[in-house]
């Protein structure tokens, strides 16, 4: 018996040891044409044995690589596809430079101290209202996410007025969907989402809320009320008698 432990290490061990000895097998075919279809075989037996990697674009390019790491990059077959090599392969990736800038207010980002500076900065007073409407259903979403719980328009007004010295006055009779014309596209796509999907959900709640109560308000209709069968004999003999 043979265990584990006295076999060749798997480079992949997804694809299990028969993969691995078949590769092993194709690294001593001399014959370049037998080599190649015995490759193009294996990488099939890839495939069926790894359905997942179908949902990746061009996966197949994928699973050459694998066949090539298998072989440890000395597998000498037609690939498709760019050979890869093992410089590439243990390359290390270049060290991302984060950004050195404080952001003034932590919780809502600096996305957020973005529009807020282009508000503070806007002469028109229209579109003003449009970046502060922006700016207080942004505060809304963040006072949401940190503590679950929805706050009320006037504590927003407040905030954003001390944060602002007075500069920025919200509206809360004014709607957001009355400025996303007017507001400026440079804003970040991930806060105009946010925004816009927390003023969705509002409507779409509040709609459920009007219809929940719509529903559970009782009909006065006539024809539906449950009859009273005493009253019903009672009334019928009173009839007799009277006849």
């Amino acid at each position: 018996m043979q265990y584990n432990t006295s076999r060749n290490l798997m480079t992949i061990k997804e694809y299990g040891r028969n993969v691995h000895n078949m590769v092993s097998y194709l690294m001593k075919i001399e014959d370049k044409e037998t080599r190649q279809k015995n490759a193009e075989a294996i990488i099939e037996v890839m495939a069926v044995l790894s359905p997942q990697l179908k949902d990746i674009e061009d996966y197949r390019h994928k699973l050459w690589d694998h066949l090539y790491l298998m072989t440890d990059y000395k597998l000498e077959v037609d690939c498709p596809y760019p050979v890869p090599t093992q410089e590439a392969k243990e390359k290390k990736p270049d060290p991302l430079h984060y950004p050195k800038t404080k952001i003034k207010w932590n919780h809502f980002g600096k996305k957020f101290e973005d529009l807020y500076n282009k508000a503070i900065e806007e002469v028109d007073e229209e579109k003003k209202q449009g970046y502060v409407s922006v700016l207080t259903l942004f505060m809304k979403v963040a006072y949401n996410n940190w503590h679950g719980e929805n706050v009320h328009d006037d504590m927003i007004k407040d905030e954003l007025f001390a944060m602002s010295k007075g500069k920025l006055v919200h509206d809360p009779s004014k709607k957001f969907t009355e400025f996303v014309d007017i507001v400026d596209h440079t804003i970040h796509p991930e806060m105009q989402r946010g925004v816009k999907r927390h003023f969705v959900a509002s409507n779409a709640s509040s709609n459920r809320n009007n219809n929940a109560r719509n529903n559970n308000r009782p009909q006065n209709n006539n024809n539906n009320r449950p009859q009273n069968n005493k009253f019903n004999r009672f009334k019928k003999k009173n009839n007799n008698n009277m006849l």
